[in-house]
């Protein structure tokens, strides 16, 4: 099974959202079958098979989401994100002030889904191949 050192030894590659493809198909190399990032913190579950489960450490000092969720702003930022026009840590910080408060990525279906704090789903997208 798969460690949270392997994942974050894969994770140091990453630099901007433009790299987040190669990230999902090294872990799911490793065996992940989904995870879930928590903004408050930047704490990961992580998820394999068996019902194996291992969850990182906080990133970060714990921050408030906002209440109210802006899903336009977001998806804009999101697509800089995407572009490779931000860092990680400004990422963080638009979906703490746009009101999401998780993600999931499901590497059987590619997808990552974003979650307010009520746990609706703000956006599902696929994720290239």
């Amino acid at each position: 099974m798969f460690t949270t050192e392997q994942i974050s030894e894969a994770h140091s590659k990453v630099k901007s959202g433009a790299d987040f493809p190669a990230y999902i198909k090294e872990i799911r190399a490793l065996g992940v079958t989904c995870y879930e990032t928590y903004v408050t913190d930047g704490h990961t579950d992580y998820y394999g098979a068996d019902n194996y489960k291992i969850i990182s450490p906080a990133k970060y000092e714990p921050m408030s989401i906002a209440a109210a969720t802006v899903p336009e702003q977001f998806k804009a930022g999101l697509k800089a994100h995407q572009q490779g026009k931000t860092d990680y840590a400004a990422f963080i910080t638009l979906c703490a002030q746009t009101g999401i408060e998780k993600w999931t990525v499901c590497m059987e279906k590619m997808t990552c889904t974003y979650y307010d704090r009520s746990g609706n789903e703000i956006l599902v997208e696929t994720i290239p191949g």
